[in-house]
């Protein structure tokens, strides 16, 4: 165990309106994946910036992928340094900063491929701002809610996460890009409208995330000059890495949990695309659909909450897991539009709970003194693989020429993590 001498002193108490904030913030920031990140401005870079949409794409990842590979390496080194200097909410706004301006600098991201570079250079940005300030967001749990509602707590913020997203996507797109007349007189023939849900989603962030700074609690500064609080952060961190069998429950819950939020995050990315190109469903559709999904998880994360406190997070991850294994076997082997649409919603109810009940679970398994070093491995564990999803389900869909044999790829990862997540004991609560 790390000594924990010289680390903040956890906050005298949190209460309800803490709790409250805090869950604010993740209706917050989910206005960035949701709008930037999956369904607007990542359209409008492939059809309007890039050269062509297949250059888009391709262009586009490469842009995420080295954001991801920066957030896999810093994340526990800056997680460690914050453990030992203490407060954490310096450390969350400067992040949340970060994506909150990079995200508003896509506003001058005008639709010609001259502007490439810039619009990936933010976005890329953007993306690491918002991967960091989750590192200190996800770490203040264990000492806001009480152990016995941390399942419920962190189930809340995750519902309120999708339904914040979808309300920042709704008036996005009702209010700006397919409205007649767009808000403020924007001009269509220069991407106006739709440059401009940049600016909204980064409102969104900065206006709702002001609660969780003006009234969460955040642990006491232990007095260390930055210098040393750096130092003796990442010396912590070495000595976590080279004893990492002492933490053995953790060890193998984060090698679980890498590999099934591979095929989570695989399905969530490739689900729209699968829907289109086996189901002909419109580009309209496919918005509808993925409104639809987002509304179910946000819904299944806020229900379970309750079961995730009852019977424990690590059972809640595997029904849940075990839930989106038995609908996507069902979503692959069926081929009407209408049984599709109701398996992919059920479906849908059980992925908000996997990534809620996940971290309630990794809440309960961190040693005191080390949220954010051991939140930092798990931002970690979330992205350094990320790519291998995507790259088993590309190679079987060319191999068999099918769509359906390349989203069988995903359910292997959901399994073998589930069987890992078995392997690992959960804390009494």
């Amino acid at each position: 165990m790390a000594d924990t001498g010289q680390q903040g002193r956890r906050p005298a108490g949190a209460g309800r309106r803490a709790i409250i904030a805090w869950c604010l913030y993740d209706w917050a920031n989910s206005a960035w994946p949701t709008v930037v990140e999956t369904f607007i401005i990542a359209a409008y870079f492939t059809q309007a910036v890039a050269v062509s949409t297949t250059a888009g794409t391709a262009q586009w990842g490469w842009a995420l992928s080295i954001a991801g590979l920066v957030i896999a390496v810093f994340g526990p080194i800056f997680g460690a340094i914050a453990d030992r200097s203490g407060p954490r909410k310096p450390w969350l706004l400067i992040f949340t900063a970060l994506c909150v301006v990079a995200s508003a600098m896509l506003w001058f991201a005008k639709p010609s491929p001259d502007y490439v570079l810039y619009t990936l250079a933010f976005v890329a940005l953007s993306a690491i701002g918002f991967e960091f300030s989750m590192v200190f967001y996800n770490a203040m749990l264990p000492d806001l809610a009480p152990r016995r509602y941390l399942g419920r707590v962190s189930g809340w913020g995750w519902g309120l996460g999708y339904l914040g997203g979808l309300t920042c996507l709704v008036i996005a797109l009702f209010g700006l890009v397919e409205a007649e007349t767009p808000w403020f007189g924007l001009d269509k023939e220069a991407a106006e409208p739709v440059r401009a849900t940049a600016i909204l989603a980064a409102a969104w962030f900065a206006v709702f995330s002001i609660p969780i700074f003006l009234i969460a609690p955040d642990r006491a500064a232990t007095g260390l000059p930055l210098g040393r609080a750096a130092g003796a952060g990442l010396k912590t961190l070495a000595e976590t890495l080279k004893n990492i069998r002492r933490y053995g429950q953790i060890a193998r819950f984060l090698l679980g949990r890498m590999i099934y939020t591979d095929g989570l995050n695989t399905l969530f990315a490739f689900g729209g695309i699968y829907a289109a190109g086996t189901f002909g469903m419109s580009f309209g559709e496919v918005i509808e659909f993925g409104i639809a999904l987002n509304v179910t998880a946000g819904l299944g994360a806020i229900a379970f909450a309750w079961i995730d406190d009852w019977i424990g997070a690590k059972r809640t991850v595997l029904i849940a897991l075990a839930g989106i294994i038995a609908c996507g076997a069902i979503l692959l082997s069926i081929d009407s539009k209408t049984w599709f649409w109701v398996f992919a919603l059920v479906l849908g109810s059980f992925f908000g709970p996997a990534q809620a009940a996940s971290r309630s679970l990794m809440a309960r398994l961190v040693p005191p003194g080390m949220e954010t070093e051991m939140f930092g491995l798990y931002a970690f564990t979330g992205k350094v693989t990320a790519f291998v999803g995507p790259a088993v389900l590309g190679w079987a869909t060319l191999a068999f020429d099918s769509q359906r044999a390349g989203m069988v790829t995903i359910l292997p990862f959901l399994l073998v993590g589930a069987a890992l997540l078995l392997t690992v004991r959960e804390p009494r609560h």
